[in-house]
């Protein structure tokens, strides 16, 4: 056991533990083990039941509102567990601060970062706050409206039911987001050559309707990823790169993205791949594994998902990232989903069904296509190679994206 983002030691019960109360709270909860230093050795502390008591009467005293905790004392370290709950009337302050835990570290948030943490407290999210222009108008939307939808009548009734209007405090940011003209950013594309120093195109479509964006998104990813090949008297379309595939990556980047941040979403545009990137990690609320196997979807923006499930762009029941990875499912390159605290980022690879391979890659591919998820020695065992020359054959795969690694150290597997 070591420290990390949702785990901390304190060898003794002073005030400093109180910014990382704050940080649990204010984020997905954690644990603070007193009694252990700083290199995770037990200690113990000189009377824990008295410990229990100043480290409830300094929470108590000096977190405010009040969190959700529990404490325990493990009687046969002379230690106490504080664990501390994700709250719901964030910010929870010391010293009218707020924190937030830093991989192991605790840090006070920035001004932005206390601003949305007001807002989660309310049970408000950005796009719903009303947007500083109420000048605006919706030929965009309203073009989409009816070709999608068949609505010839596009007036503020519509508005309201799409909750981009309310009576009381007018177009909300949402709104804003859809507007023909607007201050907020929107997607950065660049069509790359044989390296990063080439650029063979290059677009910014920002301060626009969004669903302008997306389009303008698309027709370029159709000019570099789509051809026709004609046999005979047909014609078929080749998709290097799946299209669903791309539309829900742009979609998702769009909908799940912090529109607080004047931050575009990057399109890098490669040979072999596409690369996405979004301004946001993930939403409080979900871990990157639920994230991934798509068994939970929460929402950033729900006006704006609303509205691109309408018009049929996307599915609300968060299935994106299953649907990518299905339109995969028989290519040996497959996408890859990196996440971190600021960004997300999708790579989306040329498809690739019979990959160019040495023998020896070849046979280690075989070998990991009659099981999913193999270990260096056991595909050493079943093959001519030893484990140096495997790990070799695997990391070179691994950097195609033929081959998967999942897991660390020991228990590292290998799929395809």
């Amino acid at each position: 056991m070591k420290e990390d983002k949702s785990l901390e030691w304190k060898e003794y019960v002073t005030n400093t533990f109180l910014k990382t109360v704050s940080a649990f709270a204010n984020y997905d909860g954690g644990r603070i083990l007193f009694g252990i230093d700083d290199n995770g050795e037990v200690k113990g502390l000189d009377d824990p039941k008295q410990a229990c008591l100043d480290i409830e009467n300094k929470i108590n005293d000096s977190i405010v509102p009040q969190p959700d905790y529990t404490l325990c004392v493990r009687e046969d370290e002379k230690t106490v567990c504080l664990k501390v709950k994700a709250g719901i009337s964030k910010p929870y302050l010391y010293k009218s601060k707020a924190y937030k835990r830093n991989d192991t570290s605790t840090i006070e948030v920035d001004a932005m970062e206390f601003k949305r943490l007001v807002l989660e407290g309310e049970n408000l999210n950005f796009e719903e706050l009303p947007s500083g222009m109420q000048q605006l108008t919706f030929e965009n939307l309203a073009e989409k409206m009816e070709n999608v939808l068949g609505i010839e009548k596009f007036d503020m009734d519509v508005l309201r039911t799409l909750n981009l209007y309310s009576d009381r405090f007018g177009y909300n940011n949402a709104a804003a987001v859809f507007a023909d003209k607007n201050v907020f950013p929107g997607i950065d594309i660049a069509k790359f050559g044989e390296n990063v120093s080439i650029i063979q195109k290059r677009a910014t479509y920002s301060h626009m309707s969004v669903l302008s964006a997306y389009e303008n998104a698309l027709n370029i990813y159709r000019d570099y990823y789509q051809y026709e090949k004609i046999t005979g008297s047909l014609r078929e379309k080749v998709e290097r790169i799946p299209e669903a595939a791309f539309r829900e990556a742009i979609a998702n980047a769009l909908i799940h993205r912090l529109w607080d941040v004047e931050a575009n979403v990057k399109i890098s545009m490669f040979d072999d791949r596409i690369e996405i990137v979004s301004p946001g990690g993930l939403p409080t609320g979900i871990s990157q594994q639920e994230y991934l196997s798509g068994k939970i979807s929460v929402l950033r923006n729900p006006i704006m998902a609303n509205v691109f499930y309408r018009l049929k762009i996307v599915e609300i029941f968060g299935t994106g990232i299953l649907r990518i990875l299905y339109l995969y499912e028989k290519s040996i390159r497959k996408p890859v989903f990196e996440i971190s605290e600021n960004t997300i980022k999708v790579i989306l690879p040329v498809i690739e069904n019979t990959p160019d391979m040495t023998k020896d890659e070849k046979a280690v591919y075989q070998l990991l296509s009659k099981n999913r998820l193999k270990s260096i020695s056991e595909i050493s065992a079943s093959s001519d190679f030893g484990k140096t020359k495997v790990t070799s054959i695997l990391k070179a795969l691994a950097k195609r994206g033929i081959v998967t690694i999942e897991g660390k150290g020991r228990g590292t597997k290998y799929r395809l």
